[in-house]
């Protein structure tokens, strides 16, 4: 007797998360009050959040992976929904 193998994938949460939005170009578009030694600015006048050479944002706590600035992070970053099609594929790509 062949027996179905269910595969049960973990809940989505930022708590179980790798941070992988963190490692996404974040633009700031609005004024949410992200501190100035996190914000990028190109030759143009465009801002996005300052990443470090690992790639992921100046602002994640590398230990925790919890965001330093979350009261303060930019408009982009709340409105990015955990377990939103675009966090499943993130997720996809490091997990």
């Amino acid at each position: 007797m062949n027996i179905p193998i269910i595969t049960v994938s973990p809940k989505v949460s930022c708590s179980n998360c790798q941070a992988c939005c963190c490692r996404l170009e974040v633009m700031i578009i609005s004024d949410t009050g992200v501190p100035e030694k996190f914000i990028k600015r190109d030759q143009y006048g465009g801002e996005t959040m300052n990443r470090l050479s690992d790639g992921w944002c100046a602002a994640l706590d590398r230990d925790s992976l919890m965001c330093t600035i979350y009261e303060n992070r930019p408009w982009i970053c709340r409105e990015f929904e955990m377990a939103s099609d675009e966090c499943i594929d993130e997720r996809d790509k490091f997990l």
